[in-house]
C-alpha cells in the first residue's frame, strides 16, 4: 500500500477483491460516484452498480431490500446526506430490520471545507450511536481501513462507517490486525492521554511527538471501533493518568468525546478530561481543512497547548 491513500479508494479495491472472492456484493449510490470513486468498480462489474439518483432514502430502502434479497448491499454517499436525510430509513430498514447492510459515510466530518455546515457531517457518530443493532467504525488510516471494510463485508448485519474525505497516510505497521472493539493504543505514555476519532488520530500522533520533545509522556489512543468497543480496556489504558483529550473533527456530545467521559465516570476516575471537537451548539467553519482544525482547536498545536494547559505546565 503507498504512503498516503484515499480512504474512498480503499474502499473500492476493496469492494472488487470481495467480488472476485465470491462475496455477492451490491453498492449503491446516489447520484455519488465521484464521491465514492467508484469508477474502477464499473468498469469491472458494470452490472453491479445501482444509482437512484439525489434520492437518499430510497437509497437506504433500495440497499435493505437487496440485503433482505440475500445481496451484501453497501451505500456510498457523502455521510452528511446519508445521515441527515435517510435518518428514518437507517433506523427502520436496516437497524430495527436487522438487514445485511454496509452504510459508508464519505467524506465524514469538515471534508467538504467551503462548502460549509450543509455540506459538513459532524453529528454521524452521534445520531448511529442512538440507534441500536448497528456496528459502528472510524478508521484513521488506509491499512486500517482497508481491515475494517473487509471485516463487514463478510460480518453479517449492519454496519457504519466513517471515512474522511482526504488522503490519509499509514498509521500501523505490517503486524497490525485489526480486530472488532480492541481499543487501539499507538503508543503509551505516563502523563497524559489523547484519545482521537479517525483522521483526526494524525493530529493527536503529532501532538504527542511535540508534547515528548517538552518532555511529556502521552498516552495515544485511536477510538476506530465506536461499535463494540472494549470499555474495560480503554478504562485501563487511561486508569493511571491524570489527565485526557479526546479530539474529534465531530461534535464534542456524543462522540469520543462522550465515550471518554462515560468511561472515566463509570469506573470512578479522577482524571480532568478536556473535550476537543465541534463545540456545543457549534458549527464547523466554511474554510479548508487545516484553518478549520485550528479554529476548532483539534490540531496538533493546538492539542499540545490544550495539554499543557490541563497538566498546568
Amino acid at each position: 500500500m503507498s504512503e498516503k491513500k484515499h480512504l474512498a479508494t480503499v474502499m473500492v479495491e476493496a469492494f472488487i477483491d470481495a467480488v472476485n472472492a465470491g462475496i455477492d456484493l451490491v453498492p449503491v449510490v446516489a447520484d455519488s460516484t465521484s464521491t465514492a470513486k467508484i469508477s474502477p468498480f464499473i468498469q469491472a462489474f458494470p452490472d453491479r452498480l445501482i444509482n437512484v439518483g439525489i434520492a437518499e432514502q430510497s437509497l437506504v430502502g433500495t440497499a435493505a431490500g437487496l440485503a433482505l434479497g440475500g445481496k451484501v448491499a453497501a451505500t456510498c454517499n457523502a455521510a452528511p446526506f446519508l445521515i441527515s436525510r435517510a435518518n428514518e430509513q437507517i433506523k427502520v430498514d436496516v437497524c430495527y430490520n436487522n438487514t445485511n447492510v454496509k452504510l459508508f459515510g464519505l467524506n465524514a466530518g469538515a471534508s467538504y471545507g467551503p462548502l460549509a455546515s450543509t455540506h459538513h457531517s459532524t453529528d454521524d457518530i452521534a445520531v448511529m450511536r442512538g440507534f441500536g443493532n448497528i456496528e459502528i467504525y472510524a478508521p484513521s488510516c488506509p491499512q486500517e481501513c482497508r481491515q475494517i471494510i473487509d471485516y463487514a463485508l463478510r460480518h453479517v448485519g449492519p454496519v457504519y462507517i466513517r471515512l474522511d474525505g482526504k488522503e490519509l497516510p499509514i498509521l500501523h505497521d505490517d503486524r497490525y490486525q485489526f480486530v472488532p472493539g480492541k481499543v487501539d493504543v499507538l503508543r503509551a505514555g505516563e502523563d497524559i492521554a489523547l484519545v482521537g476519532l479517525g483522521s483526526a488520530v494524525h493530529e493527536i500522533v503529532a501532538a504527542a511527538a511535540q508534547l515528548s520533545d517538552l518532555g511529556i509522556s502521552a498516552t495515544v489512543i485511536s477510538l476506530s471501533s465506536i461499535r463494540p468497543c472494549d470499555k474495560s480496556a480503554l478504562a485501563a489504558a487511561m486508569a493511571h493518568l491524570p489527565c485526557v483529550i479526546s479530539v474529534e473533527e465531530h461534535n464534542i456530545n456524543g462522540g469520543v468525546g462522550s465515550i471518554v467521559a462515560e468511561v472515566l465516570a463509570e469506573n470512578g476516575s479522577r482524571a480532568r478530561l478536556k473535550r476537543l471537537g465541534v463545540a456545543d451548539g457549534q458549527y464547523a467553519i466554511a474554510g479548508d481543512r487545516q484553518t478549520t482544525r485550528e479554529r476548532l482547536g483539534i490540531d496538533a498545536d493546538s492539542v499540545r497547548r490544550s495539554a499543557l494547559t490541563l497538566l498546568k505546565r
